[in-house]
């Protein structure tokens, strides 16, 4: 019943961009912070990029600042991260996230494969 959906990932030179999406069903997507991680090989998944529930707040790893943006869509229960100025570094297995802190409540999507490259 509950599914986050994601679509957008695929190959991307270096220094092009892509945009990620989330789409979210069977839960209460308004009250739920979302978050965008990622996983490369042989390394620990690490947070990318938050959103608040309501949109106000947003926290982007260092490795990313400037160049990626998180957004949402409550009206159409879809999450966004927005892809710039690509790097080889970039690399990885994108997964969304959604959480609620009370009660605590956490769902992961799939994951989407993200690969910059010539």
């Amino acid at each position: 019943q509950v599914q986050l959906v994601e679509s957008g990932g695929g190959l991307v030179q270096p220094g092009g961009s892509l945009r990620l999406s989330c789409a979210a069903s069977g839960f209460t997507f308004s009250s739920y912070a979302m978050s965008w991680y990622r996983q490369a090989p042989g390394k620990e998944r690490e947070l990318v990029a938050y959103i608040a529930s309501a949109g106000g707040s947003t926290n982007y790893a260092t490795s990313v600042k400037g160049r990626f943006t998180i957004s949402r869509d409550n009206a159409k229960n879809t999450v966004y991260l927005q892809m710039n100025s690509l790097k080889p570094e970039d690399t990885a297995v994108y997964y969304c996230n959604a959480r609620r802190s009370v009660p605590v409540r956490v769902y992961w999507g799939q994951g989407t494969q993200v690969t910059v490259s010539s």
